[in-house]
């Protein structure tokens, strides 16, 4: 992980204290609309109940931050780091992954106030004299937090999807139906570009070291690919041609009877997708989610496209920002209207601007496959300890997906964010942008 000489700077503005109780308090926003019955569920291996994720992420300050750099603290619960630790094997031993949702004890309430005893005790630590040793820890933690809030709301949405009721997340209602942008492919010549973080904020540590990259000359989609355009693959029948997918893919349509995106349902009276707002008529103008790298590659292919490189991607948004096209880091919002939740809106971006930036929706409305497998850059060197485990470990059998979706935190985009899933994942808010080479 990556902290500069800005990370300085913010504590003398904002204080850690005040930074660390903004990133809690969003976690308990976004379990708000929750019934006590909906924290414990884990309705598949790679969900977690958010119960968990609530402990998970406290017991990331309390045993790296607390124990580690607090003179005499000592653990609320000794059980607690058996429970809770989720794949640091440095850190000690951990409960199995796909049992978490069995976890009835602690109860939700029994949770809550772990947190309560954690960030009263990380206030009292940071109103100290916090080392610059122990600030890069806090502050990896509070980006830790908010990647967790993103899987909580992924998470939440998958556990009610599979309740028959198709109760809903939301109590408002949704945004109203907009026309999607005009599609069109953006030309980029063949050079040679920068890759990897260079600012002086935080980034985690797989954003580095920024390196040079060769691009061919290639073309880039303006927007997403959208539910409609979706569907009519569905309805050329993507899905029965074997000749669009990879083998891995195929024998997943086969043995999953695959047929459209997760959350879709085909009923009597049409298509409908289940969404935070609950089940919902098909929108074909809403930017597609919820489909596999299988199933994007399929539909690129079928389309007479392939899926960007992360570095055509990364240069792209890249040239758009110095251009002055539009907004950098932190600043980044849906350009039409997608599915949002209590904690961070999509929002949505005025016709003017719209009408200004050669892209829509490059960034925080689904993330966005790329053909590149997650991998080292070069001179790559995972930091020491336990907390190296936290990136590099997993650099094998995963795809780069950039831009960050509705459910991601905003001041948690940038450029050069790299997330990573395997090539079956659907759960996610996962869409696809169109590349060409040319």
């Amino acid at each position: 992980m990556h902290s500069g000489p800005d990370s300085v700077a913010v504590r003398s503005e904002t204080s850690l204290a005040q930074r660390y109780r903004a990133v809690r308090q969003q976690a308990h926003r976004i379990c708000q609309p929750l019934e006590r019955e909906d924290y414990v569920i884990q309705s598949m291996e790679d969900v977690s109940p958010a119960k968990w994720h609530l402990a998970h992420t406290t017991w990331f300050f309390e045993v790296f931050v607390l124990k580690a750099f607090m003179p005499g603290y000592v653990l609320l619960d000794e059980r607690y780091p058996f429970l809770f630790n989720s794949y640091y094997i440095q850190a000690g031993d951990r409960w199995s992954r796909p049992h978490r949702g069995i976890l009835s004890r602690p109860t939700v309430d029994d949770v809550y106030a772990y947190r309560s005893h954690v960030d009263e005790a990380m206030t009292r630590f940071l109103d100290g004299n916090v080392s610059e040793e122990a600030w890069t820890v806090v502050e990896i933690g509070l980006h830790h937090e908010q990647q967790h809030q993103e899987l909580m709301v992924t998470d939440i949405k998958h556990v009610l999807s599979v309740n028959p009721l198709f109760p809903s997340y939301h109590s408002r209602d949704p945004q109203p139906t907009v026309k999607a942008p005009n599609h069109s492919m953006i030309s980029f010549e063949a050079c040679v570009t920068e890759i990897g973080y260079d600012g002086s904020g935080f980034s985690y540590d797989n954003e580095s070291p920024r390196h040079r990259q060769f691009v061919e000359a290639f073309e880039l989609g303006s927007r997403p690919v959208t539910n409609g355009e979706y569907f009519a693959f569905i309805e050329d029948g993507g899905y029965k041609r074997s000749p669009l997918w990879l083998a891995q893919g195929w024998d997943l349509v086969q043995t999953e009877n695959w047929g459209r995106p997760l959350y879709w349902l085909q009923q009597d009276d049409g298509w409908y997708e289940f969404t935070l707002y609950g089940l919902r008529r098909l929108d074909p103008e809403a930017p597609l989610a919820h489909i596999s790298y299988f199933e994007a590659d399929a539909f690129a292919r079928w389309n007479g496209c392939r899926l960007p490189t992360e570095f055509e991607w990364e240069h792209a948004a890249t040239k758009l920002s110095m251009s002055g096209q539009f907004s950098d880091e932190g600043t980044f919002h849906a350009a039409w209207p997608h599915e949002e939740h209590n904690g961070h809106d999509a929002g949505k971006v005025g016709a003017d601007e719209r009408s200004r930036s050669a892209f829509t929706a490059l960034f925080g409305t689904s993330w966005e496959w790329t053909c590149s497998h997650y991998s080292p850059y070069p001179g790559y060197k995972p930091v020491d300890g336990a907390l190296g485990e936290y990136n590099g470990k997993f650099m094998s059998n995963q795809f780069v997906l950039k831009g960050g979706s509705c459910a991601t935190p905003p001041d948690h985009i940038r450029r050069t964010y790299r997330n990573f899933f395997p090539s079956h994942a659907r759960w996610q808010f996962t869409g696809i942008r169109l590349a060409r080479t040319t």
